[in-house]
């Protein structure tokens, strides 16, 4: 499937998704994940607090 055929909102949701999944997969998240305690949060919920406090600490 070709991502120029798929609405703009489609478009993003896809990135979206496949981002998630590869940065779930990363030995990165991982790690990050075992440092703190069990989260009931989603993965999504998860996926962006890693993104925020990773991007925070490279402006550190």
């Amino acid at each position: 499937m070709s991502y120029t055929t798929l609405s703009p909102d489609i478009q993003s949701a896809q990135v979206w998704a496949s981002l998630q999944q590869a940065i779930a997969n990363s030995s990165g998240f991982r790690r990050w994940q075992q440092e703190r305690p069990a989260s009931s949060n989603g993965l999504e919920e998860q996926v962006r607090r890693y993104l925020k406090e990773t991007l925070a600490t490279l402006a550190y």
